[in-house]
């Protein structure tokens, strides 16, 4: 949605995180009681998570106007984020006079699957709902080659350009389906992670 790591270069249109944030103290949220020790912080709560999608989603209607659009959803750090932009899409459809005809499909980033699109999608708007946080552009290149042989009419990356979520300093978050070993996706909040939780689920 995406968590985007800040660089030398600055960062252009996401909500930007400065480095020396701390975030929030745990006694101010709720959050799952066996993460306990496993967390220091809450660093984006959920409700600013959702209501920075909203605003991205607002964004994509005004980009795609009326055109129908394939999700291409990054399994599995980003099947949060893309049922949240979706559900916003559609109550953006029934509030305004557009609507985007909105189907979804899912890719794993380790072996590039996507569905069936070539049978049905050609000449389709795709969006990438991205979960992961993008340190380079290699993988999202990969999969930008392969998606340009179904011949889209746009391809637009929810995690770069103006949609980007969040740009942050250099800290280890988990949370919002983020993992770490497949532990802490259940968390509704994004969250550092502690010493601790990085032993407790180590491989």
């Amino acid at each position: 949605f995406s968590l985007c790591k800040m660089d030398n270069t600055g960062v252009t249109k996401g909500i930007v995180i400065k480095d020396d944030w701390p975030g929030y103290s745990l006694d101010l949220f709720t959050y799952p009681e066996h993460y306990h020790e496993d967390i220091e912080s809450v660093y984006i709560p959920h409700g600013v998570i959702m209501n920075r999608i909203e605003r991205m989603a607002k964004y994509i209607m005004d980009d795609f106007g009326n055109s129908n659009i394939m999700v291409l959803c990054v399994l599995k750090g980003g099947y949060k984020f893309c049922a949240d932009l979706v559900e916003f899409l559609k109550v953006l459809g029934r509030n305004t006079n557009k609507y985007l005809e909105t189907r979804v499909e899912f890719i794993r980033l380790k072996s590039y699957l996507v569905g069936d699109l070539r049978k049905n999608n050609i000449g389709c708007c795709f969006l990438f709902c991205l979960g992961a946080i993008l340190d380079t552009g290699k993988t999202m290149k990969a999969l930008l080659k392969h998606v340009e042989t179904f011949e889209p009419k746009m391809v637009k990356v929810a995690g770069g350009g103006k949609y980007v979520g969040f740009e942050i300093p250099n800290r280890f978050v988990v949370g919002y389906a983020l993992d770490y070993n497949e532990y802490f996706r259940d968390l509704n909040h994004i969250c550092v992670i502690s010493k601790t939780g990085r032993m407790k689920y180590k491989v």
